[in-house]
């Protein structure tokens, strides 16, 4: 199969009838056949919930796991042993552009493997990764991986 299909379900309900500072900004999705259903709300700037993930958060967390998972595909493929992987991705909404759209996500990432191996394989790697990632390659924000490597003491 050349294509793979995605399908969201999203559920609100409420009252706009009293006006924009009012509604509840509250709403729930649901992407079958997993079970997980996800609170949501909107940025606490536009008068969500902090304790809920918004949307901007989403497609940020998207953008990482997908480099995660495209990066662990290429190194094990490679035979490269990753023993850990974490990320501190960000970006900003920037409101003055127009249309009002997130800056770049940027993804901070580090790559623990074993003993001996070479940094600039690790680091060819997380290109080829980034390259292979379907989000980034789906995002217009541009997506910018910075990828610091430790090798474990040998």
């Amino acid at each position: 199969m050349s294509a793979h299909s995605y399908r969201a379900l999203l559920h609100w309900d409420g009252s706009t009838a009293d006006g924009i500072r009012t509604y509840s900004r509250e709403h729930t999705a649901l992407a079958p056949p997993a079970g997980q259903e996800l609170r949501l709300s909107a940025d606490p700037a536009f008068r969500g919930s902090p304790e809920l993930l918004n949307p901007e958060q989403l497609v940020v967390m998207a953008a990482s796991s997908c480099q995660l998972l495209s990066f662990l595909a290429v190194a094990a493929r490679a035979g490269v042993d990753v023993l850990g992987y974490d990320d501190e991705a960000t970006s900003r909404l920037d409101l003055t552009a127009d249309p009002a759209r997130l800056t770049a996500i940027r993804l901070n990432v580090t790559v623990r493997t074993a003993a001996g191996t070479d940094t600039a394989r690790i680091q060819a790697l997380a290109a080829q990764a980034h390259r292979e990632c379907y989000i980034a390659n789906s995002l217009s924000v541009p997506v910018e991986v910075t990828t610091t490597h430790e090798s474990a003491p040998g």
